[in-house]
């Protein structure tokens, strides 16, 4: 009796192992091929759970999410004329064809890369030598990211991989060459900068000599007008001197007499030496006689 549940359950234990060899899961991240002493049987592309011969056939799973193809270090390329630019770059790619994929690489993922950019760097030439420093830069990206991921599909597919897309992380000149552009650029922006500050110096000088035209019509127009006004007021002080003196012309010169000995002799230390004879002295002889 213990002999036939052993036997019963060594033959359910070698069943199982049989049916978990004979199973396998294929996720919605996979596809797998399933071969039979190394012929090609099958290709699962759907994700769920299969079957196969135990021990006779045996699967290989592959990758079928998007994967990135970096450069790494920058290529080198040649403009159209003939210059020199550092191209740093990747590639969206997957597997689109299992079957061929495998047959083609063997289902290696490096030599895949390699091959995709052999005929990136190829397309990337042709593309790069076409166009002027200028149109690489900033001008026509677009244009050679498009034509790239064309001339790259087109032999990608031989390899059962879809490239979805190319892009250019990054165009610059070599270092050797950057150097001497930054060198030309900067004395480009110092001759730029002296010839704004000439020009500035110029404008300023040219303002400061209009002000000092402007300042000298004034002053000038300013003199003018006092002069004609004090001339006015001269002449207006003549009339009035004339018309006074004309009126009486004897208490002008009394007046005018009062006036001198108050400017002479405002000052204490002021020292005159005159003739007690002279006329200056004649309203103070004989003041009474003027005074009435």
């Amino acid at each position: 009796m213990n002999k036939k549940i052993g036997t019963v359950l060594i033959i359910a234990a070698v069943a199982l192992i049989l049916m978990s060899m004979s199973m396998f899961v294929v996720n919605q991240r996979q596809k797998a091929i399933v071969f039979q002493l190394g012929e090609i049987v099958s290709v699962k592309t759907t994700p769920g759970l299969y079957f196969k011969l135990p021990l006779m056939q045996n699967v290989r799973f592959f990758d079928s999410r998007l994967l990135t193809l970096d450069t790494g270090e920058p290529e080198r390329y040649i403009t159209a004329e003939k210059k020199n630019v550092m191209v740093d770059s990747f590639v969206k790619w997957r597997i689109a064809d299992v079957k061929q994929y495998y047959v083609s690489v063997g289902g290696d993922e490096m030599r895949a890369a390699t091959r995709l950019m052999q005929t990136i760097n190829s397309s990337m030439r042709e593309e790069f030598g076409k166009r002027s420093i200028h149109d690489v830069i900033s001008g026509e990206r677009d244009q050679i990211m498009q034509a790239v991921l064309q001339k790259t599909e087109a032999d990608a597919s031989k390899i059962g991989v879809q490239v979805l897309d190319v892009r250019l992380k990054r165009v610059d000149f070599p270092t050797e060459i950057s150097d001497s552009v930054y060198r030309r650029m900067e004395a480009e922006r110092k001759r730029v900068a002296n010839e704004l500050r000439a020009t500035g110096f110029a404008e300023s000088e040219k303002i400061r000599a209009d002000a000092d035209k402007q300042r000298q019509v004034i002053l000038a127009e300013a003199y003018r007008g006092a002069q004609k006004i004090k001339g006015e007021g001269d002449a207006k002080a003549s009339a009035l001197y004339g018309r006074a003196f004309s009126r009486n012309a004897e208490f002008y010169a009394f007046y005018r007499s009062l006036e001198a000995y108050k400017q002479t002799f405002k000052n204490k230390s002021d020292v005159m030496v005159l003739d007690p004879s002279s006329a200056f002295f004649k309203y103070l002889k004989n003041p009474g006689r003027y005074g009435k």
